[in-house]
C-alpha cells in the first residue's frame, strides 16, 4: 500500500490544518485567527496549556478546518505521539486530500513525529467494502519547501509499520500460507534480498517435528519456514528476527469457542512485525544483517492434526509432550528458533501473538518482553519509551521451568492449568536459542480498540517503530 507523498503547501491554501505550537501560556502572534481560538479555549473552560493534552478543533472564517495541539517537551514520547494521533484523526475523519502541518516554533524532533502520525494514519486498510475509504493522498508541510528525502526516517518507518498492519489485516481467505510465501518473495525481489523456503516436505525430512506437527492438520501443505537474508555492506552485527506466522488458529482438537476464534487470521502478526521490521532496518540503512524467519502455517482441526498426548521431535532433538492444541504457537517457533541459532548471530528476537495469559497481565496497552541476560531487558525497555511502543519485561527465572517437566518426553509444550503461561512459554522457547542474546515479545498490544499511540486503527503494528529503535541503540552500546 502507497503511503500519501510530502510536499510543500501554503498554509492559505489547504483546507485541513494541523498547527502545531511549542508549550505555551499563550497562543503564539502568528497563529491565524488567534481571537477565535481564545474564544474556542474560553467556550471550552481551557487554558492554553492545555491544548498539550487535549487538541483542539475549529472551523475557521472560511470554512476550513483546523486543529490547534501543543507539544509538550516533558510528555513521553507515547503521550506525544497519542496527542498527535487524536489531533490528525480530527481532520482525516473529514476524508481530505490534503493534510497541511502548519510548524510554528516546534523541534524538527516533534515535526517528524507529526508526519510519522499523518502518513501512518492517511493509509485505509484493507477492506472489501463497495465504497472503500478514501485514503490521504498528501502531507503538505507549510512555511517550508518540503524534499521526501528530509523526512526520510518517518516515510520508512510509516511504511513498514503499514505492511505489517496491512498483511495482518487480510482475512484468511485472502491470506493462506501459499499467498503469504507468495507476497514474500515478492518483497524480497523488489528488496534484494535472498529467499530460502523450508516447505513441509524439507521440514519433515530435516527432522523439524514440532513445526509439522502443527503444519499437518491443514487440508494444503503449504506451510513453510521462509528464510530471508538482508547483507548490506558494512554491516557492524548480524541479528535473526523471527516470526509466528500462523495464518489461521482453530485451536486444532483443542477447539477455541466461537468468541475466541474470531480474529485469528491476526495470529501470524509476529510474522508481520518480523518482516516489516527487516524492511525498515533495509530502508534505514542500518548497518546491519538481518536474517528473517517466519514461521508460517495453519492450525486446523482435521483426523490429520496432532493431538493431545503425542510425543513430537524438535529439529535440535528436543522430544515435546504435546498438552495442548492451541498451543502451537510456541511449536512452530521451536524448530524455526533452532534454524535460527544454526548460524549463531549476535542476537535473536522474535514476534509472536503468544499467549493469552500475556493479555491478562497487561492488556493491550502493552507488550511483554523476555531476556536472555538484564543488560538486554533493560535495553528493550528503553527502546519502548524512546519509540513510544511500551513494552514490561517479564522475569525468566530457571525455577519456573519444572513446570515443564514431563514423565515421557524431554519438556511438555505447556501446561492445563495456565499459571504464568507468558513465562513458560519463554522458558520453553529459551531451550531453542543455544543460550545465544535472544529477546521474545509477546504481543499483546498487536490490537487495541481503538488505536494505541501514534496508530488510530485497532491494528497497531506494534514492535515495529520499537525494533527499528531497538536495533539503533544496541549497535551503539555493542563493543
Amino acid at each position: 500500500m502507497s503511503l500519501p507523498k510530502i510536499t510543500h503547501v501554503a498554509a492559505d491554501a489547504a483546507s485541513h490544518l494541523l498547527y502545531l505550537l511549542p508549550r505555551a501560556r499563550t497562543l503564539p502572534a502568528e497563529l491565524a485567527e488567534g481571537k477565535r481560538w481564545q474564544a474556542a479555549l474560553k467556550r471550552r473552560d481551557m487554558k492554553v496549556e492545555e491544548l498539550a493534552k487535549s487538541p483542539l478543533a475549529l472551523d475557521l472564517a472560511d470554512g476550513r478546518r483546523a486543529v490547534c495541539a501543543m507539544i509538550d517537551p516533558k510528555a513521553s514520547r507515547f503521550e506525544r505521539l497519542t496527542l498527535l494521533r487524536k489531533a490528525v484523526m480530527a481532520l482525516l475523519d473529514e476524508a481530505p486530500k490534503t493534510l497541511a502541518i502548519v510548524p510554528l516554533g516546534i523541534d524538527e524532533a516533534s515535526l517528524n513525529d507529526a508526519i510519522y502520525v499523518a502518513l501512518l494514519n492517511g493509509v485505509a486498510l484493507p477492506a472489501r467494502k463497495k465504497k472503500p475509504a478514501k485514503p490521504l493522498q498528501a502531507v503538505g508541510i507549510a512555511g517550508r519547501r518540503a524534499a521526501s528525502a528530509e523526512f526520510s526516517a518517518p516515510m520508512h518507518l510509516a511504511s513498514a509499520n503499514t505492511l505489517a498492519r496491512e498483511l495482518t489485516a487480510l482475512p484468511p481467505n485472502e491470506l493462506p500460507p501459499a499467498a503469504y510465501r507468495k507476497r514474500v518473495r515478492a518483497l524480497a525481489k523488489a528488496q534484494g534480498w535472498k529467499v530460502e523456503e523450508y516447505d513441509f516436505k524439507r521440514l519433515k525430512k530435516m527432522g523439524a517435528g514440532a513445526f509439522c506437527a502443527v503444519a499437518q492438520g491443514s487440508n494444503h501443505q503449504d506451510a513453510a519456514i521462509v528464510h530471508l537474508a538482508h547483507r548490506p555492506k558494512g554491516a557492524q552485527a548480524r541479528i535473526a528476527l523471527v516470526g509466528k506466522g500462523i495464518c489461521f488458529d482453530t485451536g486444532g482438537h483443542n477447539l477455541k469457542p466461537a468468541k475466541y476464534m474470531a480474529g485469528m487470521h491476526e495470529d501470524m502478526n509476529g510474522s508481520a512485525v518480523a518482516l516489516a521490521l527487516t524492511q525498515a532496518i533495509a530502508d534505514l540503512k542500518l548497518p546491519v544483517a538481518v536474517d528473517c524467519w517466519l514461521a508460517i502455517a495453519e492450525n486446523h482441526l482435521s483426523p490429520e492434526a496432532y493431538i493431545q498426548g503425542d510425543i513430537v521431535t524438535a529439529l535440535d532433538g528436543t522430544t515435546i509432550e504435546i498438552v495442548h492444541t492451541d498451543a502451537e504457537g510456541r511449536l512452530v517457533l521451536a524448530d524455526t528458533l533452532a534454524l535460527a541459532s544454526k548460524a549463531k548471530p549476535d542476537l535473536i528476537v522474535d514476534f509472536a501473538t503468544l499467549t493469552g495469559s500475556m493479555h491478562y497481565a497487561l492488556g493491550s496497552r502493552y507488550s511483554g518482553i523476555f531476556a536472555s541476560e538484564d543488560k538486554l531487558g533493560a535495553l528493550a525497555v528503553a527502546a519502548g519509551v524512546a519509540a513510544g511502543e511500551r513494552v514490561c519485561a517479564f522475569p525468566l527465572d530457571a525455577d519456573y521451568e519444572p513446570a515443564l517437566d514431563s514423565k515421557v518426553a524431554d519438556i511438555k509444550q505447556c501446561t492445563l492449568d495456565g499459571e504464568a503461561d507468558h513465562i513458560l512459554a519463554a522458558r520453553f522457547l529459551k531451550r531453542f536459542t543455544k543460550d545465544l542474546p535472544w529477546l521474545h515479545m509477546d504481543l499483546s498490544a498487536s490490537s487495541c480498540s481503538g488505536g494505541l499511540g501514534a496508530t488510530a486503527s485497532d491494528l497497531t503494528g506494534f514492535g515495529v517503530a520499537w525494533g527499528a529503535t531497538f536495533v539503533e541503540s544496541w549497535l551503539r552500546q555493542k563493543p
